[in-house]
């Protein structure tokens, strides 16, 4: 019995699933993940050294300039055939949560429902001083392709500069979305990681604790990322293919 057979067998008698999500899912929407190297504009910059606190403190004119073009990037992309296939699953009548690591809204664009962000949102700035959250207006998102520094928009209460709502590296994740991760993983039948790349702590081990709570995990990737575990299954491809395959062999049609 391959592991997509092992898959199917295992979707067939649960009843509660987790979608615990990375990059890759949103790669194939055209959001590059953050170890690819960027181009145009952005060419000559190294994206891990955009994402620090240090780095926003040192040039933050840059640092926002980079996330304002972050954020049409992500404005532009498009759910894609996995993101569509979670969101069709939950109309199965399973319980279904999607956990990710992905800062983009693709998920919810696509029809899932409370989803859990572990690592923040681009669509919420907060005040890099007092940690409030801010709205900004049009012309405060607006990004052009000719423009690289720009000065970031001034908290409302505190007159802090804005940053970006996402947790940055060296940062802890929020409380509550680990809290809830937490809630929804430990009580799964079936964790389903796709497209994650197994190094981001501590989200990276999501796919343990989900193992020694005693549920089956699957993997979703382009590479053999399992942990050698008896409970694990992988599947090796590009998400917006394995996942309609795996839901078609249950019975579950396309959205």
């Amino acid at each position: 019995m391959n592991d997509m057979h092992k898959a199917s067998e295992a979707l067939r008698e649960a009843t509660k699933v987790v979608f615990f999500t990375g990059a890759g899912i949103s790669a194939e929407s055209g959001i590059p993940t953050f170890r690819d190297k960027l181009t145009g504009l952005w060419e000559k910059y190294d994206p891990q050294r955009l994402e620090t606190a240090d780095a926003f403190r040192e040039n933050p004119a840059l640092v926002w300039g980079w996330y304002l073009w972050r954020r049409h990037q992500v404005s532009q992309a498009k759910p894609n055939t996995a993101h569509y296939a979670v969101s069709h699953l939950a109309s199965t009548g399973l319980r279904i949560a999607v956990v990710t690591q992905n800062i983009d809204d693709l998920h919810e664009r696509a029809g899932s429902k409370d989803v859990v962000h572990l690592h923040g949102s681009l669509a919420q700035p907060k005040c890099f001083a007092c940690h409030r959250s801010a709205e900004l207006t049009p012309e405060q998102a607006a990004v052009s392709d000719e423009v690289v520094l720009v000065e970031p928009p001034r908290c409302k209460r505190c007159n802090g500069r804005l940053r970006p709502g996402v947790v940055w590296f060296k940062e802890d994740l929020p409380v509550g979305a680990w809290k809830a991760a937490m809630s929804v993983v430990k009580d799964c039948d079936v964790l389903i990681s796709v497209g994650t790349s197994g190094v981001v702590m501590p989200a990276a081990d999501i796919p343990e604790i989900a193992l020694a709570a005693g549920a089956i995990v699957i993997h979703v990737n382009l590479m053999d990322v399992a942990l050698g575990g008896t409970n694990e299954l992988m599947l090796i491809g590009n998400a917006a293919e394995v996942l309609p395959t795996l839901f078609g062999s249950i019975g579950i049609p396309e959205a």
